[in-house]
């Protein structure tokens, strides 16, 4: 009779945990029902992703700056035969594996003045970090640029803060050696270039004896010292070198912009062999400004 007793208290136990284990199958998964368990700090399928960047391809880098530019550019192109005059138009591509991502050119010609050398480079940027967009990470390159060039960001002056208009390199430690006399060249306030310095228009001896070219009336040292340019792209920078070496002397601009997420750059140089006839700061600013400009408007098209 004891054992009879037992027998509906097992049955019911039984039946108890049967409800129990479908039960839990039907909602241990929670009230969404699709299994799913996010943990906490896990981001969300829905998390928005950073921008891309406008631009996806680069253009053909040679056939971007037009013969009339290069015209300007290398003085005395036309003097060439036909065959040589279309080949420096023609420019030289740069090697590259991947002309989605970089291209560039050059062009270089020898003249009476000097050899003068053209390039032009085009990097579009791609940011592999999900939360910075390509242009973000673009303009990060362009300001670790322009540190590494000495230029101030943010004072398109191009008076450094705490220097003298009169000499705007005057007040870099980098800039001076001993005596406190500027040994690197750039932006027509180097030693070479001391004329342009408080308008003096009378030549001036340099730190290889040489006399510098009188200044022009229309610059002065902070019109042509390395800066920023407020007029060209979404940023950009403006630096300027001279050197002197055996064989001549080197003037070289660099212009580096940045339109969204593309960088580009532009190189004009001139090298002069006769140590009396500098480069002129001036001039090839100008020139080089000009490219910089025509290559930024098909951004804008």
């Amino acid at each position: 009779m004891q054992r009879k007793a037992y027998a509906p208290v097992a049955a019911l136990a039984a039946a108890v945990l049967t409800v129990g284990l479908a039960s839990g199958c039907s909602t241990g998964s929670g009230t969404t029902g699709t299994g799913e368990d996010p943990k906490s700090g896990e981001s969300s399928p829905s998390a928005t992703a950073a921008q891309p960047g406008k631009f996806q391809t680069l253009p053909e880098p040679c056939g971007k700056v037009s013969r009339k530019t290069l015209r300007t550019m290398l003085p005395g192109v036309d003097d060439q035969s036909d065959q040589d005059a279309e080949k420096t138009y023609d420019g030289q591509p740069a090697l590259t594996y991947d002309t989605d991502r970089r291209v560039g050119c050059r062009w270089s010609l020898e003249g009476p003045d000097g050899t003068r050398h053209l390039s032009v480079d085009y990097e579009r940027v791609v940011s592999y970090d999900p939360e910075v967009s390509d242009d973000d990470r673009a303009r990060q390159l362009y300001e670790a640029r322009a540190s590494a060039a000495d230029i101030p960001i943010g004072t398109p002056s191009g008076h450094p803060p705490g220097t003298p208009a009169g000499n705007p390199s005057a007040g870099s430690p980098k800039n001076q050696g001993k005596g406190g006399k500027t040994e690197k060249a750039g932006g027509g306030a180097s030693a070479q270039l001391t004329a342009e310095d408080d308008a003096d228009t009378s030549p001036t001896p340099t730190a290889t004896g040489v006399p510098s070219a009188p200044a022009s009336p229309t610059a002065n040292a902070a019109d042509l010292a390395p800066r920023t340019l407020d007029d060209l792209a979404d940023d950009a920078f403006l630096n300027d070198r001279l050197a002197t070496a055996d064989s001549g002397v080197h003037r070289d601009i660099t212009i580096v912009f940045r339109s969204s997420n593309v960088l580009v750059t532009v190189g004009y140089d001139q090298w002069a062999a006769d140590k009396r006839h500098i480069p002129s700061s001036e001039d090839l600013q100008s020139k080089a400004r000009g490219v910089a400009q025509e290559l930024a408007g098909h951004f804008s098209d």
